[in-house]
């Protein structure tokens, strides 16, 4: 192990492992490790706000049933996206970037996702909210995307940002080559999808980042072939799995 290039660690929604998915307590707890950084997936409200959230309804994370993109800001922020014991509100992106100023060494992956109701209004709103914060150029903030159309565009508007475009597993099947319609600065295939198809790792002399990662062993065959980033729900495995690694061979 001393002579490998250790993946960067991402937590993945926060340290989703042991405490509610994109909540800020989540991301506190995962931002207190020593790693890379942080993931975190974003979509719009029907008023337009940026929300930290990954489903298309609330019904799975929450005390509460309906679409997203269906309820404005306020009422999402009524309804508990925590525990019966300690409550949490649904974030906007804002208040994940302020939280992320007490950290100023950590890097945030962002997920845009994409309803058809907004097409590409998400990563608009995504980038406005990224340039009132002064963090269109910032080399922490990396946006990462299973659209193509998302990663041309924030390629074109925000050429600073470092993109990842995120392989479906389904692309196994109808994108047997690995074509790609857009420019990203790295791949990210799932990590399933990256042990079948190996000549992923490195695609094209790009970065590799892959997900989700939540074993030792996953972990170590990351290390082993040379895979950049890797996001993770439980962090604080990643760091064990790693922990005999000389501080040398930490990648970044």
């Amino acid at each position: 192990m001393s002579e490998l290039r250790v993946p960067k660690i991402v937590a993945h929604r926060g340290f989703s492992g042991h405490h509610p998915e994109l909540t800020r307590r989540a991301f506190e707890e995962a931002l207190k490790l020593p790693i890379h950084g942080i993931e975190c997936d974003v979509r719009l409200s029907r008023d337009g706000r940026v929300v930290v959230f990954h489903d298309s309804s609330v019904n799975r994370t929450t005390d509460g049933r309906g679409r997203v993109d269906c309820m404005d800001f306020a009422d999402l922020r009524r309804l508990n996206c925590g525990t019966a014991d300690e409550p949490q509100q649904i974030m906007c992106l804002e208040e994940l970037l302020e939280l992320m100023q007490d950290y100023p060494d950590k890097h945030i992956y962002i997920e845009t996702k994409h309803p058809t109701i907004y097409g590409p209004e998400v990563d608009e709103q995504t980038l406005r909210t990224l340039r009132y914060a002064g963090l269109h150029e910032s080399e922490n903030v990396h946006v990462i995307s299973f659209s193509h159309r998302a990663v041309r565009y924030f390629t074109r508007m925000a050429p600073e940002l470092e993109t990842f475009y995120l392989f479906r597993l389904k692309e196994m099947r109808w994108n047997k080559k690995n074509h790609m319609f857009s420019r990203p600065y790295g791949v990210g295939p799932a990590l399933q999808h990256l042990q079948i198809r190996r000549e992923l790792l490195g695609y094209r002399g790009l970065r590799t980042y892959t997900w989700t990662v939540n074993t030792p062993r996953q972990m170590r065959w990351c290390a082993d072939n040379g895979v950049d980033v890797i996001a993770t729900d439980l962090p604080d495995v990643a760091l064990a799995a790693f922990e005999q690694v000389p501080a040398a061979a930490v990648a970044g």
